[in-house]
Parts: structure tokens; C-alpha cells; sequence
């Protein structure tokens, strides 16, 4: 790999790295500069997996003040979040892609309206342990869910698990993107261990672009905590909405 190749993964990380933390659209900075060094698509999604590891380093770090008093939730979160990773991972290194990539650009397109539709009202304290209990099985299956796709291919998990966090709670955008970015980094975390073990990883890119990814992610937070709510919103959906349509065309 020349050295004009490794500054465009740097780069290219520092984007990944800042729009991952922010909006969870690492995948769309990061994968397409792996494929314009050379790597084929395989190799190329996992070395991004593996060098996304440092996003969740980063984007945790830099989300420290708002996860304080969220323990208990992401705890709850964490195993399915695993399983998640796990279950994407094998699934890539064993089946085709062109389901996904046919029903993402749909679940994207919705994940993204629902960033910018306005939040529901918090549940109430009387809305009873049974209903408190179905909502959390809820939840677990949707994160379990968005895992096993951010295992798999990634790219806009992370807009698909915010939107469902504004949608599923009180949180603000910046209590709900530090939950987030906690719960893809173990997911992402799980699928790259596998990867390294078993996928065909380019290591000298994944130095690289983790590089970049660590700085960039350190800095998303602070955005997402200074900037206002709503242009960040609507910034967030409209870059998704922007996403979906051109996978759509892709898929398609």
C-alpha cells in the first residue's frame, strides 16, 4: 500500500470517524476508500469492520458526560448488542448480500423520518411493570436486530439504532447518540474479533483507517452536545433520507 493511499485512509477515517459519532454514517466515508485502494468488496468490509473498532473507542470516550446515569440501560443492551455482532458476522462470511442490500435502503429511508418526525412523550410511571417489560422486549429484539445488520455490512446502522432510541425513549440526541454509539461499538467489536480470526483482514489499512476513525469520533460528541437539536436533526435525516436513495438505486 503507497503512502497516498494510506493518507487517503486517514482522511478518510477522520469523516468516518466524525459522521459515524455524530449520525452512525461511518461505512459511507470509510468502505468506499478501502475499495478505491484496491481491496475487493469482502476483504474491503471486513478490514472496515475491524478499523471501525476504533470509532467506538473514540465516539465512547467523547460521549462520557452523557452516559452518566445511563448504566443500567446500556448494561441491558450490551448482550443482545453481542449476539448481534456475532450473528451479522457469520451470516457475512456465509451467505450472499443481496437481501440486505435490497431491504436496507427501505428501513433506512423510515429510520431517517423518524429522526425527524418530532419525539413521543416519555412513558408515564404508571404505565405498569407488564407494559415496562414488553417494551423492553421490544427494544432488545430491534437492537438484536440492527446488530446482526451492523455485523453484516454496517453502513447507516447506526442512523437506523439512533432513530429507534429517539423513538423508544425520552433521551435527547445526545443522551440517545452516546447510547448508541456504546451499544454499535459492541457490536462491532464482536463481528471484528471474528473477523480477525477468520476474514481475510488488510491490516496495514486498518492501521490506517483507525487512525483517522479515532480521531474523528473523539470530536462527534462534542458537536452533537454543542450543536442545536433540531438543525442536528434534521441534518442527521436528511443525510440518511440522501443515503437511502442512492443504495436504493444501487439495489435495484
Amino acid at each position: 500500500m503507497s503512502w497516498s493511499q494510506m493518507f487517503l485512509l486517514v482522511a478518510a477515517g477522520v469523516l468516518g470517524g466524525l459522521t459515524g459519532s455524530i449520525a452512525g454514517l461511518a461505512s459511507v466515508a470509510t468502505y468506499p476508500a478501502l475499495l478505491v485502494t484496491g481491496l475487493p468488496p469482502v476483504a474491503a468490509n471486513v478490514t472496515n469492520t475491524v478499523a471501525l473498532v476504533f470509532n467506538g473507542v473514540g465516539s465512547i470516550l467523547g460521549s462520557r458526560p452523557e452516559l452518566s446515569g445511563q448504566r443500567q440501560r446500556v448494561v441491558r443492551l450490551l448482550p443482545v448488542a453481542v449476539l448481534g455482532g456475532v450473528v451479522g458476522a457469520v451470516l457475512l462470511l456465509s451467505t450472499p448480500a443481496e437481501g440486505f442490500e435490497k431491504v436496507v435502503p427501505l428501513l433506512l429511508g423510515v429510520a431517517s423520518l423518524a429522526i425527524l418526525a418530532p419525539v413521543p412523550p416519555p412513558p408515564q410511571p404508571g404505565d405498569g411493570t407488564r407494559r415496562l417489560s414488553s417494551r423492553r422486549i421490544v427494544e432488545a429484539v430491534a437492537v438484536a436486530g440492527i446488530c446482526v445488520y451492523g455485523g453484516y455490512f454496517g453502513a447507516a446502522a447506526g442512523v437506523l439504532l439512533l432513530a429507534f432510541l429517539l423513538r423508544s425513549s425520552a433521551e435527547s440526541l445526545a443522551h440517545a447518540n452516546a447510547t448508541k454509539n456504546v451499544v454499535l461499538g459492541a457490536a462491532n467489536l464482536s463481528a471484528a474479533v471474528i473477523f480477525a480470526c477468520v476474514a481475510p483482514v488488510h491490516w496495514p489499512a486498518v492501521a490506517a483507517l483507525g487512525l483517522g476513525c479515532l480521531v474523528g469520533s473523539r470530536l462527534g460528541p462534542v458537536v452533537v452536545r454543542h450543536a442545536p437539536q433540531g438543525p442536528m436533526r434534521a441534518i442527521i435525516g436528511a443525510a440518511g433520507l440522501a443515503l437511502a436513495v442512492k443504495l436504493g438505486i444501487d439495489a435495484y
